[in-house]
């Protein structure tokens, strides 16, 4: 699936199951909301902290697929196309980091 299919998905969900989309300020605390779930589940699986019950049965994809789709939410609302974003991100960050990686020490094996 394309980034244009996922948006044109969602919207279509949206359309047809969700009513209609929430408000843009609604839509970025529910993304707040779903980074937060996601960064439990990471800091139990990845990181120090234990597991409580209600977090064991979670699935660290699914927790991924929430904040994606909200952000797809987000972009669907506010007009933009998440294939020429992301495209002209990579652009940017190519030409201002490629360099800056490659001679990073904390980067070596």
């Amino acid at each position: 699936m394309t980034l244009a299919q996922a948006q044109q998905l969602v919207d279509e969900w949206i359309q047809t199951k969700g009513i209609r989309y929430f408000n843009e300020l609604t839509n970025m605390a529910v993304l707040m909301e779903e980074v937060g779930e996601l960064a439990r589940l990471m800091a139990r699986t990845y990181g120090e902290q234990s597991f409580k019950e209600s977090d064991k049965h979670r699935d660290l994809g699914d927790e991924m697929a929430d904040v994606l789709f909200v952000l797809i939410c987000l972009a669907n609302q506010t007009g933009i196309d998440l294939t020429e974003a992301l495209r002209k991100n990579l652009d940017k960050k190519t030409q201002r980091d490629s360099q800056r990686h490659q001679q990073n020490p904390k980067l070596r094996d």
